[in-house]
């Protein structure tokens, strides 16, 4: 049987024309084989350089993130110092407001860790850790600092709405608490437990202080308070009564004329009537009362001016 042969034909530009070679089946398998193993070695070490360049390449990245991240870790450390001194400073003013509220200092121990505990996490449980320890140590450090002065600032925050909510009601009782004389006049009568009274010729408890003025004389809130009652009580004759919170109330009585109504809010000051002689009154005055919790106490220790001469 005759052999196959395989013939070549080679085609040239020029004119030169074509040449024709003839190979052997055998030889032609052989070189087409020995054609397919280097292209697949070839291959192979191509393959193998091109994973080794972009394993290089990835290690530069991986080395430049790393040299950005610990830059962007030394410049926020360096944030945390500014911060760490300022809350210092803020922390020095709380102390100022909490002793202007009345209130204790706080400990400093206490100051310096915050409110709430620094958490479990540790340097090795941080995910850099298998991959640069010392990065991972240096972020762990970082991060707590942030978290103490996280929870530090949280304690300040705390304490100055404490101090805020202190000194706010500090003022609204300072606002609300009777210390002005109620009209321009003599205290002709005192707070007494016992008092000889003109006109029913007999001793008698004064709950108040009588204030001799001209009628007409305007009177005014003792300080602010909402008015709860005007019109006649008896003897107080035509009555005015104010109620500045707190349990404290004052009593404006013997008036002339009202110039308020009931539930009207008043400031320290405002004109809420007029001196008269209403009731049991033997010339025009004002019977001024405080009383606190529903029980009269000695005006004289709630007025902070001269506008009222001693009797």
């Amino acid at each position: 049987m005759a052999r196959r042969k395989w013939t070549l034909v080679v085609l040239s530009d020029g004119l030169s024309g074509s040449r024709r070679l003839r190979l052997n089946r055998e030889i032609a398998q052989i070189g087409i084989a020995a054609a397919l193993l280097l292209f697949a070695v070839l291959g192979s070490l191509g393959t193998r350089l091109l994973f080794h360049a972009e394993e290089a390449v990835g290690e530069h990245i991986l080395a430049r993130r790393a040299a950005l991240l610990e830059a962007e870790l030394e410049s926020l450390e360096t944030q945390v110092d500014s911060l760490r001194s300022s809350l210092g400073s803020l922390e020095d003013k709380d102390e100022f407001y909490r002793l202007l509220a009345g209130l204790e200092p706080i400990d400093p121990e206490v100051r310096q860790v915050g409110i709430g505990g620094p958490g479990l996490e540790t340097v090795e449980s941080h995910s850099l850790s298998g991959v640069d320890p010392a990065l991972a140590g240096y972020v762990h450090q970082v991060s707590s600092e942030l978290g103490t002065l996280a929870r530090r600032a949280r304690l300040l925050s705390l304490s100055w709405v404490e101090a805020r909510q202190t000194l706010e009601e500090k003022v609204a009782r300072l606002q609300a608490t009777p210390s002005i004389v109620p009209t321009v006049g003599w205290v002709s009568s005192g707070f007494s437990s016992s008092r000889w009274h003109p006109i029913l010729s007999r001793p008698r408890p004064h709950l108040g202080i009588d204030i001799v003025a001209p009628r007409g004389t305007p009177i005014i809130a003792a300080a602010r308070g909402r008015v709860r009652s005007v019109g006649v009580q008896g003897e107080y004759g035509l009555t005015i009564e104010v109620d500045h919170g707190f349990g404290t109330a004052t009593r404006y009585a013997h008036t002339s004329k009202t110039s308020v109504r009931v539930g009207q809010p008043v400031e320290r000051g405002d004109v809420i009537g007029f001196v008269g002689q209403s009731g049991l009154a033997i010339g025009p005055h004002l019977h001024y009362e405080v009383l606190v919790n529903g029980r009269q106490m000695n005006p004289r220790r709630f007025i902070f001016d001269g506008q009222a001469i001693p009797d």
